[in-house]
């Protein structure tokens, strides 16, 4: 393990390689950005209010009127077993991971349309769980504990289940079905395989490598250690890569759902620490369309970041567009290093353009899955229960329709 002092020793020596690396992403981040592609198919999306403040049964009620607004739940059958996958990349407390009472809520709803096993699963980020060949440091289990998911799971009949738990050989490599920009095949864990179906439950951020974290860039959570190098250290295809890996066999063929609790959204920083705003009307929000999902939940981060967020809290360095190309690409690298890439995949880390999101026609990695996917859908959204205001839903909708 690298200590911090060392870790900053290393980084040091890398800064006079990323100045230039890093003006080069800035002037293609600065360029004109290109008008969204044309509607493809149609896909719903359904929303549910939790108001702020009131208890945790509120969230229970808005997550069971999502899920049965955007699906019949016909493709479960009675025994069936249905593998959840949270975001845990930190034990920090919802919404840097996902939202345990929406957790609680999904586990019991699913066994009530009558799943049989149900399983909660993820690994956590570097900084907190170090996987390698021969070697582990550190604990999604313990992780999602602080982060109070694994109770949730416990208390509503679930099995946790932590992927580096299972060795580096508790793995099996999958290719992408679309995108040729990973060199490797991308190390998918095992109990994959195992389950007849996925939920995705990701949560609403902001990420200082990423712009955001949804639902798309919720895949590393799948990902062995050397997937994970790949992708940090071959930079420049690194939106590809995110929307290219959610094209593997196992998420194309067993994920039937993505819900989000966005009653609690991380604004700032990201992806584990941040400005959280609790809007007053909060949102959850679910599709069985990844992209649809994540469109919705990029205008959902990008008004609770322009409405309910301080001013104060949007100038930090990190946050500034202005002032964090180096800063990006650094962490960047600084991530690759702790990886296992050691010095020579620091210095030799290829160029993250950093992120500006303004709007949902700026991330990259929405555009890369219109691009897979033969365009933008065609968005419906549902309003799941009376309670959700009819100017949030036509702000979203507006914020969502190609221009």
């Amino acid at each position: 393990m690298v200590s911090r002092r060392g870790f900053h020793k290393v980084a040091g020596a890398g800064i006079a390689a990323l100045a230039f690396s890093s003006r080069v992403g800035n002037a293609a981040a600065s360029g004109p950005k290109p008008a969204p592609l044309s509607s493809a198919v149609s896909a719903r999306v359904s929303l549910a209010a939790s108001r702020a403040g009131e208890a945790s049964g509120n969230v229970a009620t808005a997550v069971r009127r999502a899920a049965e607004e955007a699906t019949d739940f016909a493709w479960l059958s009675r025994g069936d077993s249905v593998l959840i996958k949270p975001v845990c990349n930190s034990g920090n407390t919802f919404p840097a991971t996902t939202d345990p009472a929406a957790l609680h809520a999904m586990i019991l709803l699913l066994k009530e349309k009558g799943a049989g096993r149900v399983l909660v699963g993820d690994m956590s980020g570097v900084q907190f769980v170090r996987f390698q060949k021969d070697s582990l440091t550190g604990s999604t289990r313990s992780l999602m504990k602080s982060a109070g998911l694994l109770q949730a799971a416990e208390e509503a009949g679930a099995e946790v289940v932590a992927f580096e738990e299972a060795g580096w050989d508790g793995f099996v490599p999958e290719r992408p079905r679309q995108g040729p920009d990973w060199r490797g095949e991308i190390l998918m864990p095992e109990v994959v395989d195992r389950v007849d179906h996925i939920v995705l439950m990701p949560r609403c951020a902001r990420h200082v490598l990423a712009g955001s974290t949804l639902g798309l860039k919720a895949a590393v959570g799948w990902w062995r250690t050397d997937s994970r190098l790949e992708y940090h250290h071959d930079a420049g295809s690194f939106s590809r890569k995110t929307a290219e890996a959610n094209s593997v066999p196992s998420l194309l063929d067993k994920q039937r759902l993505v819900l989000s609790s966005g009653t609690k959204v991380l604004t700032t920083f990201g992806p584990d620490q941040g400005f959280i705003a609790e809007p007053e009307v909060g949102l959850v929000y679910a599709s069985t369309s990844v992209l649809a999902h994540d469109m919705v939940s990029l205008a959902w981060l990008i008004e609770n970041q322009q409405r309910a967020t301080p001013r104060s809290a949007r100038e930090g360095f990190l946050d500034d567009p202005n002032q964090n190309g180096l800063a990006v690409n650094l962490i960047n690298r600084g991530v690759t290093y702790i990886l296992g890439g050691g010095l020579s995949g620091f210095l030799s880390a290829e160029t993250l353009e950093r992120y500006d999101l303004d709007s949902v026609w700026d991330d990259r990695v929405l555009r890369e899955g219109f691009r897979m996917n033969a365009g933008v859908p065609d968005l419906e959204l549902a309003a799941a229960d009376p309670d959700v205001p009819a100017e949030l839903q036509a702000g979203l909708e507006a914020a969502t329709q190609p221009i």
